[in-house]
């Protein structure tokens, strides 16, 4: 009996001992992973070493895993060296400390659907910048931000007015008359960007000017069709991904303020002052007797009444020194399982054109918590107020600048009333400028709203479950009133315009990251829901009757209309990214659209991309990596859309025949005679339409050298257009329709991208860095419709074979080797035949930006350089016929060089000034100019206070900054004052075209920012 009960306490004892051995094997290890800074790292990927079993740090860098008692642990995270770590013994505290990878490109980027990625193993171009960089441009609009610092990218601001719009295109044209300006996203949710709010002529505002660039973290440029493919119908143009700020968990409240000030200075075109008004060199007054010419006689010799004439510097009577301020202000910080950011910023821009004004409310706030273990939401919102008061630009009879840069300097506009209420002025058909600024006004008002929720929920440490729902509505109120104006002869009129606009986007996404040996396989899947819709009331008013009162209601005749707009888009996706041993990768995606617009059978098209990478550096020897730290090999191809396909194409709808842009029938406007009416389109609906497709393949090279001295970056691109979509081809009279809408255009870009990084200088106290781009691009219009080699496109013509976007008209008739043909009267020759006489396309495009930094001081200069791209200067081309231009100054009788058509020899016939511009000073040949240029875009200088200047005080960190734009542009062939013009928006048959716009501004701006 005893040994039995002694056999089973050994027994009992031998269980015991095991179990408690086998529960000493598995313990609970807990800890925090931070990067060097001390920050907490959410996202971190921590796997026992050998096993599939793993985690995820919380948005405290939290992590806890259940490990036998001797482990590793691997941590990994992209940007960061991948740690390694044992573990012999219990530990329920491991501070992990995760360094950057300087041996990779250091970056973590935002791509396509706002996923986060280690540019290292990316097979695509993009270019990231940082939202420092954009305040440090003291620009209000972030595409003007942005102009000159990517490459591949043209950035063309429209005019110097405040809010002006500023067009952006990435690679080059891609549709032929669609949209060819870059998508935007800001978190994830595409958003509008729509030109909007001028009722007149010149430019409006585009709607990425509602954003305040304080609040961006980064802007991310996606170029190439591998890089946007999970956009699909919308990828051709390129994405601007915006990522916003964020607050940061465990951390203390910190409240940030910021003032800026700034004074502009007009840049103007310079006329002649030699001359008063006249012709032939005969005085002309201005007041008993009118003319618009400049080519009276000598000022110096001139006496009115007796005494010397006056001068009248015209220019410095109308500008003013515009002023901007803009004041922020922002609260962020965050506690174990949430975080939060709020800013709010006030702008208020003067122009130097009196009464031109551009001011922004922007309130902004995100919030981030952790709802439990494995959800995290984010909330977002973004609201703003801006209006807009412009006054009419280009050469609409209203545009005041007409009068101002092409005035005599012999009068004085002052007063701008004659004693009978008339208006005083020197020539008719145009009004006194001052007395516009009093009785001509265009206001807009715009109220923006951006939510954005996202739920992350993640379930295995491997998958991750996203949903993001989000909405762009803004509303416009444009208002245009202009007083009867006995000069032009004009009633009066009043246009009021009530826009909304509406974007509902969904994205339900399913991703997974995990790794299968020496394979790491990245991988997503899912579904988009975009709802859009736009409503447009117009009302226009002429027959003003009554001084002062603006109301549309008091007009004698009153029109308007009403259109609105609903389309829904719905597109499947999936990606799926293939690393072998973190050195050879793989990419594919696809994605399957469809869209409300299209017809049923033909509703839903295939977009796809395959592209591959080979980072050569990891298989380099060790003496040979410390020369090149980084080496990548990258080839892609891919196929995207562009959704050119707008509401009601297909069909032939029924139309308001006196609204805008639209015929009349047999010269009628309804209502007539009481009786409302509508008129077919005379466009006729084409139900086979599809949305435009864009094929390219891209080869580039990525490499980083002496220990990351030297960076360099490299693409080349082909891309081609194919099934472009042109609007109103003609078609035979007998169907009883004017054109129809059909796909059938192609076009071809090619080109290639450099960008340098460089650190000449890199001390303990001293750093200088120099970041270089350059690009080139040709593209050609391969087709058009059937033998259809041209078509007009606004300022600029499309001719099958030539780049896209050439000027073509009057030219002077030469000899078969170029020289000009001279009659008797020693006088060019106009060619019967047009041509082409100007490319509005830029030979190349480069960048360069320098950041030097000593101790606490900055320093950072910005050069913008443009080759080519000529402009139709359209001033010059009137100044000439009044004899305003600088270059009419010189007046003496001039032989001009070419060959004589009375002897077939060289001219020897001097030829008189006045009729030599008079004639041929404004033909197109004559206008056209090289806009190349040089810029001096900005240059910042900046103090930061050292912190023990600090300690007293209740200020975290302080610093000063002085800056300026636009302090020097050498343009050696352009006679205006600015070439990166569009004067009359941002539209493609915009391009190319200087016309009585508002002045660029050089300006100076001094800031103060601080951080309690």
């Amino acid at each position: 009996m005893k040994k039995q009960l002694l056999r089973n306490l050994i027994i009992l004892s031998v269980f015991l001992c095991y179990g408690m051995t086998s529960y000493a094997q598995k313990i609970s290890l807990k800890g925090k992973v931070t990067d060097q800074e001390g920050k907490a790292l959410q996202g971190v990927s921590v796997i026992v070493k050998g096993t599939t079993r793993g985690t995820l740090t919380s948005q405290s860098g939290l992590f806890e895993i259940s490990a036998s008692q001797k482990t590793v642990l691997v941590f990994r995270y992209v940007g960061f060296r991948t740690e390694e770590r044992s573990f012999e013994n219990s530990n329920n505290n491991i501070d992990i400390q995760l360094k950057q990878d300087d041996s990779a490109l250091e970056e973590v980027v935002v791509t396509a659907l706002g996923v986060k990625r280690d540019k290292r193993a990316l097979t695509y171009s993009s270019q990231d910048v940082k939202g420092d960089e954009l305040v440090k441009a003291k620009e209000p609009n972030i595409v003007n931000g942005l102009a000159g610092k990517v490459s591949g990218v043209q950035i063309t601001s429209s005019s110097g007015a405040p809010g002006s719009s500023s067009r952006i295109v990435i690679r080059g044209t891609t549709s032929v008359f669609g949209d060819n300006q870059a998508l935007i996203v800001v978190d994830g949710v595409p958003i509008n960007n729509d030109e909007t709010g001028n009722l007149n002529s010149g430019p409006g505002s585009n709607r990425l000017v509602d954003i305040d660039p304080s609040i961006i973290e980064s802007v991310n440029v996606l170029k190439g069709a591998a890089a946007t493919s999970l956009y699909g119908s919308a990828g051709a143009r390129g994405v601007l991904m915006i990522t916003t700020k964020s607050g940061s968990a465990e951390k203390k409240p910190v409240l940030s303020f910021s003032a800026d000030y700034s004074f502009e200075n007009p840049l103007l075109p310079q006329t002649q002052t030699k001359y008063a008004q006249g012709s032939r060199g005969q005085f002309i007054d201005g007041e008993a007797n009118k003319t618009s010419l400049s080519w009276g006689p000598l000022m110096d010799t001139l006496k009115v009444n007796g005494a010397p004439a006056k001068r009248y510097d015209l220019q410095k009577m109308f500008f003013k020194t515009g002023i901007t301020q803009n004041y922020t202000v922002g609260l962020s910080g965050g506690g174990s399982n949430s975080s939060y950011y709020i800013s709010y910023s006030d702008f208020n821009q003067q122009g130097s054109v009196p009464n031109t004004s551009f001011n922004r409310h922007a309130l902004f706030t995100k919030y981030t918590t952790k709802v439990f273990k494995d959800l995290t939401s984010n909330f977002q919102f973004n609201y703003s107020n801006t209006s807009n008061d412009r006054m009419p630009e280009g050469y609409a009879l209203e545009n005041p600048i007409w009068t101002v840069l092409a005035g005599p300097v012999s009068w004085n506009p002052l007063p701008y009333l004659n004693p009978d209420g008339t208006q005083r002025v020197y020539r008719y058909s145009r009004n006194n400028p001052f007395w516009v600024l009093d009785n001509v006004y265009n206001k807009s008002t715009v109220n923006r709203f951006i939510p954005i929720m996202t739920f992350t929920y993640s379930p295995l440490s491997w998958l991750t479950v996203t949903e993001r729902l989000g909405a762009d509505i803004y509303g416009e109120q444009s208002k245009y009133k202009e007083a009867p104006s006995s000069t032009l002869a004009t009633l009066g009129r009043i246009i009021e315009q009530n826009t909304n606009f509406r974007r509902f986007n969904h994205d339900l996404i399913i991703s997974a990251n995990k790794d299968f040996g020496n394979f790491e396989l990245n991988a997503l899947l899912g579904n988009n829901v975009t709802s859009i819709y736009t409503q447009n009331h117009y009302i226009k008013g002429t027959g003003l009757n009554i001084d002062g009162f603006d109301n549309v209601g008091s007009a004698s005749t009153i029109t308007a209309y009403e259109n609105n707009f609903l389309q829904r888009k719905v597109g499947f996706y999936a990606q799926a990214n293939l690393e072998y041993k973190h050195f050879l990768a793989l990419s594919l995606t696809g994605r399957y659209d469809g869209s409300s617009v299209l017809s049923k059978e033909k509703s839903f098209y295939p977009y796809s991309s395959v592209a591959t990478s080979f980072i050569f550096s990891e298989l380099l020897s060790g003496s040979l990596s410390e020369v090149i730290n980084f080496g990548k090999i990258r080839l892609s191809y891919a196929t995207v859309g562009n959704d050119g396909v707008g509401p009601y194409s297909l069909t032939t709808p029924f139309i308001i025949p006196n609204s805008p842009n639209t015929p009349n029938f047999n010269n009628l406007s309804f209502p007539f005679q009481g009786q409302a009416g509508f008129l077919l389109s005379p466009t006729l609906g084409n139900s086979n339409l599809k949305n435009e497709t864009l094929n390219e393949y891209e080869i580039g090279l990525e490499a980083k050298f002496l220990h990351n001295r030297i960076g360099l970056e490299a693409s080349y691109f082909n891309r081609k257009t194919i099934d472009g979509i042109i609007p109103g081809v003609a078609i035979a009279p007998a169907t009883g329709y004017t054109g129809t809408t059909v796909n059938s255009a192609s076009l071809e870009n090619k080109g290639f991208e450099v960008l340098l990084n460089l650190t000449p200088i890199k001390t303990s106290h001293l750093k200088w860095d120099i970041a270089f781009n350059f690009t080139r691009i040709r593209n050609k219009v391969l087709s058009l419709y059937g033998d259809t080699k041209q078509l007009g496109n606004g300022f600029s013509q499309i001719i099958v074979g030539e780049p896209y976007g050439v000027k073509y008209g009057a030219r002077f008739k030469r000899t078969t080797s170029g020289e000009l043909l001279i009659d008797a009267k020693g006088l060019p020759i106009r060619d019967e035949q047009d041509g082409i006489v100007g490319n509005i396309s830029p030979d190349w495009l480069a960048g360069m930006n320098n950041t030097i930094r000593y101790k606490q001081f900055g320093l950072s200069f910005f050069f913008d350089m443009k080759k080519g791209g000529d402009i139709e200067n359209n001033v010059d081309g009137y100044g000439a016929f009044y004899g305003t231009t600088k270059a009419s100054e010189d007046r003496t009788p001039r032989v001009l060089k070419g060959i004589s058509i009375v002897d077939n020899k060289p001219n020897t016939v001097p030829a008189d000034m006045q009729t030599y511009y008079q004639n041929f000073g404004g033909m197109l040949e004559s206008i056209i100019q090289d806009g190349t240029y040089i810029k001096l875009r900005s240059v910042s200088v900046n103090y930061d206070l050292h912190p023990n200047l600090l300690k007293k005080t209740p200020f975290r960190s302080a610093s000063i900054v002085v800056s300026g734009r636009n302090l020097w542009i050498y343009s050696p062939h352009f006679t205006g004052a600015d070439p990166e013009v569009s004067s009359f928006g941002s539209s493609n048959g915009s391009q190319g075209i200087y016309s009585f716009s508002a002045p660029t501004s050089r300006s100076i701006n001094f800031s103060l920012k601080v951080t309690f």
